[in-house]
């Protein structure tokens, strides 16, 4: 098990990347030219920043990423 001490500055900072980094994965994934071998990495990645947005977002900015 690994620990992560950051202030508070710190995790807004993480929160706001990583929910860009989702919503531009959820972009993509709505675009049909994108192959699908190409879609199942990016679902991959979405299941992995989903993970790790859990650890540092409130319960309330989770809710609106939840994968389907």
């Amino acid at each position: 098990m690994l620990g992560l001490l950051i202030n508070d500055m710190e995790q807004k900072e993480l929160t706001y990347v990583i929910q860009r980094e989702l919503d531009e994965l959820l972009f993509d994934l709505g675009d049909q030219r994108i192959d699908s071998i190409v879609k199942q990495a990016m679902r991959d990645r979405y299941r992995i920043l989903f993970q790790l947005f859990r650890r540092v977002a409130n319960e309330q900015d989770c809710l609106k990423y939840i994968p389907k």
